[in-house]
């Protein structure tokens, strides 16, 4: 029972539903020719629904999203149970597990035992991990991805002492790509610039990953203001024009 009282949800339902999906000789002839590779993009879209219908508040959005990325939890538990590899109760088991075992103040008696990052770097260690990116997913979004990468080097005491030292390193980013010469040279220097743009948000205290998509909604809501106030003159107007209806935007707050 949950501590409301009622009873605790059960996820069997989608299970045999997904078996059922799954059967070799009455399932359905997609679901049957799935694997772990061809699944795992849908997996990654589910998620940023998810993230997306919080972001626009929707919460009956976010209730259906959260259906459809619990459906893709029971899909890869399907199939490595039948390759022989794990089931959904290992799963579950393993993520209770994990969890009781990270917060030990709260399920552990006695004393207070290392903190999280200190219980995580354990746990790599013990699943084999001999270096300090070990663990850190290569289908990471790019700029999440070097941010945890930048976070992991820290600790280990590789990092800039300062913030003037990081916007100095985007700075010497920036001269390099204006004077790359070749496509290959432009792509890596670009590479770079972001990199350390990355760092210099993370020395701020800002997740680049959020930030970015912040920005990404701001444009995206007042370029439409823009389109909206011109119709369908916009296409055809100055770049000034266009500044000015911009400017527009960004007075009304959007």
């Amino acid at each position: 029972m949950s501590e409301r009282g009622t009873a605790d949800p059960d996820i069997s339902p989608l299970s045999t539903i997904m078996a059922r999906l799954r059967d070799r000789q009455t399932g359905c002839p997609w679901d049957v020719a799935q694997d772990f590779a061809s699944i795992a993009p849908y997996t990654i879209e589910e998620a940023y629904e998810v993230a997306d219908s919080i972001a626009r508040e929707d919460m009956a959005g976010l209730r259906d999203e959260l259906g459809d990325l619990l459906l893709q939890v029971i899909f890869h538990s399907r199939m490595a149970e039948e390759a022989g590899h794990f089931s959904l109760d290992d799963v579950i088991r393993g993520i209770c597990d994990k969890m009781i075992r990270r917060h030990p103040h709260v399920f552990a008696k006695g004393d207070q035992s290392p903190g999280w990052e200190a219980i995580k770097a354990q746990e790599r260690e013990e699943g084999g991990a001999t270096g300090a990116l070990d663990g850190v997913a290569l289908s990471l979004p790019a700029l999440m991805r070097a941010q945890k990468l930048q976070k992991r080097a820290a600790r280990t005491g590789f990092d800039w002492p300062d913030v003037s030292d990081v916007r100095a390193k985007v700075l010497e980013e920036l001269e390099e790509l204006e004077e790359a010469a070749d496509p290959d040279e432009v792509e890596n220097e670009a590479g770079d610039l972001l990199f350390a743009a990355v760092n210099l948000v993370r020395h701020h205290g800002v997740d680049a990953e959020a930030a970015l998509r912040r920005a990404n909604a701001k444009f995206e809501r007042r370029f439409r203001e823009m389109e909206a106030m011109a119709g369908a003159t916009f296409q055809g107007l100055s770049l000034d024009d266009k500044e000015a209806l911009w400017s527009a935007a960004k007075a009304r707050g959007l």
